[in-house]
Order: structure tokens, then C-alpha cells, then sequence
């Protein structure tokens, strides 16, 4: 191949080092999100509408797009779980 550089052999990633990872960024996403089970409907509301336009906006690196994103998908279930609760109670 012309041009092309040789590249370094890079020592092979195991099975147990790719669970280590995701287990660990898993574990970082419940602990940051922890606090959205004690939130209220609204202020649960509010902030994934912020989160949306932020997203939607496009001025936020990858890495704190999916930070972003993944709060959002926690405040959007607590919000579906408000409204679950609601309608439950509606219903009786």
C-alpha cells in the first residue's frame, strides 16, 4: 500500500475488560441520574425541555450530547411514570 503507514499491532481488548467498561459507565450514569427519582413532574418537565433545545441546538460536543441524552431519557421515563401514576389514579 502506498502512502500508507504501517501501524503498531495494538495488544487484543478482552471480553472481561469490554463488561468492566460498560459496567462502570453504567454505573456512573445511574449515580448521576440518581437524583431524578426524587424530582417532581414539573421541575422533572422543565429540565428535559432544556435538555431538548440544548440538543437540538447543535453548539454541544458529542460527549456531552450523550451525557445530555441519557438525562433525558431518565427524566423523560420519571415523567412517563408521573403520568402512569395519574392516570391510574384517574381511572379508579
Amino acid at each position: 500500500m502506498l502512502g500508507m503507514a504501517k501501524s503498531t499491532p495494538q495488544p487484543e481488548t478482552t471480553d472481561a475488560e469490554v463488561n468492566a467498561d460498560v459496567e462502570t459507565t453504567a454505573t456512573a450514569e445511574v449515580d448521576a441520574n440518581a437524583d431524578v427519582a426524587e424530582m417532581s413532574y414539573e421541575a422533572a418537565r422543565d429540565e428535559l425541555v432544556d435538555i431538548v433545545a440544548r440538543l437540538e441546538n447543535g453548539q454541544v460536543g458529542l460527549e456531552d450530547s450523550m451525557g445530555l441524552w441519557q438525562r433525558g431519557e431518565a427524566l423523560a421515563a420519571h415523567c412517563a411514570t408521573w403520568l402512569d401514576a395519574a392516570e391510574a389514579k384517574l381511572s379508579e
